[in-house]
């Protein structure tokens, strides 16, 4: 049985179904299901996996092992990167989708287009012509969107970090 492998996939798996109830708890504006498989969120489910993995495998093998070594390496990058550029991304996302909406409204209310260009789906470049077609189509542009929750808040880490170190220990307890 390969217990660190066990405990990190249960650490993922409880980080993400626990995401619901605890939207619930913090009054979240009527969370959905679909909370428990999205990216981002309390706890993140990213740290509870590195996390759970390297308690296993310090359990198993002891802090001097170079399996510890490369699992906490791995795992600050992976957390580090959740809150930096993952984050980032995801806010950018939203603020790109404020401005799709906005630009939307303005092509809506001006009734704003160019006859002379023909939208050509086979163009892979970018081309504000084919832009305008793609976001006066609002079923189109909703497929496009960026999931919003795409990093972590330094919180969300830190508690999927001691969700994970949880894990491992209650896991090793019981199967270790």
């Amino acid at each position: 049985m390969n217990y660190p492998l066990i405990a990190a996939f249960s650490a993922i798996l409880f980080a993400q179904f626990i995401k619901y109830p605890i939207a619930l708890l913090a009054k979240k504006s009527s969370p959905t299901l679909s909370i428990m498989t999205s990216t981002g969120g309390m706890p993140s489910s990213h740290s509870a996996a590195v996390a759970s993995l390297t308690t296993a495998l310090i359990l198993q093998n002891g802090f001097s092992s170079p399996l510890v070594a490369i699992a906490s390496v791995f795992g600050v990058i992976v957390m580090f990167d959740s809150m930096g550029v993952r984050r980032q991304s995801g806010e950018q996302g939203i603020i790109l989708d404020i401005l799709a909406r906005k630009y939307m409204k303005e092509l809506e209310s001006e009734k704003f287009h160019h006859p002379t260009q023909d939208y050509d789906e086979s163009k892979d470049d970018f081309n504000p012509f084919t832009l305008e077609y793609k976001l006066s189509n609002i079923e189109e542009y909703e497929s496009m969107i960026i999931r919003r929750y795409l990093g972590h808040k330094p919180s969300e880490v830190i508690v999927g970090t001691f969700t994970g170190a949880m894990v491992a220990i209650i896991l090793w307890i019981f199967i270790g």
